[in-house]
């Protein structure tokens, strides 16, 4: 019962001994600046192997790989952080305030990826994508309740979505789903990558996320 129990999926983000009281704190402590930079980088190895799977892309990565098609000689690192960079202006409209983590979610990921995709190995077979795009899923989920316990503010997206959610009063999960597909879309209409990984990821990522927030919480409330 108790491996079950701490495998139950979190309904929030928990507070933990490394969380910060202010995300808007520009002085945390240091550990949990490890814990945030840590998660980030995991999250941006994560997504660097869903690209590298060749499957499919998540949503905003099918965006900054098209944009990155478009655009001559970026990579798709470098477009994910102009993508980061335009939905933080997206923010100004709807006064939401970014945290040191915010600035850093858009800084770590786009250069992991930037650095990672074009060392990782490409696999050969179907079964070797699932699994590289599986371990990738994992490792977004680790990161992500890394980055969110840290509480130094959230990711330029997520901040963004419920920027949006708080100035139209729409249901959160309805913005979210408005949102991932009005990008999917314009970034298949640009080149990106959308497939079985792309899928895989949408049904798999919630789930992934919460129950990683539950170990997590288990762990920094001991």
């Amino acid at each position: 019962m108790g491996l079950v129990e701490n495998l139950r999926p979190a309904k929030k983000v928990p507070t933990v001994w490394w969380s910060s009281p202010d995300p808007m704190s520009l002085r945390p402590k240091w550990y949990t600046m490890a814990i945030l930079i840590i998660g980030e980088f995991l999250f941006g190895l994560g997504d660097s192997l869903l690209i590298a799977a060749g499957i499919g892309n998540t949503p905003w990565t099918v965006l900054a790989e098209g944009i990155s098609i478009i655009v001559e000689n970026w990579t798709i690192g470098e477009a994910t952080f102009f993508v980061s960079a335009a939905v933080m202006l997206l923010w100004v409209p709807i006064k939401e305030i970014p945290g040191i983590g915010t600035i850093l979610n858009a800084i770590i990921i786009a250069l992991t990826i930037h650095v990672m995709v074009p060392i990782l190995p490409q696999p050969e077979r179907f079964a070797g994508s699932i699994l590289m795009a599986s371990s990738g899923i994992i490792l977004v989920g680790i990161g992500s309740s890394m980055y969110l316990t840290a509480n130094l503010g959230p990711g330029p997206r997520d901040g963004w979505m419920t920027g949006l959610q708080r100035v139209t009063g729409v249901p959160i999960g309805r913005v979210r789903i408005t949102l991932e597909v009005s990008v999917l879309i314009i970034g298949v209409i640009l080149g990106g990558t959308f497939g079985f990984g792309t899928i895989l990821f949408a049904v798999a990522i919630g789930p992934v996320v919460a129950t990683c927030l539950a170990i997590a919480g288990r762990i920094g409330s001991t």
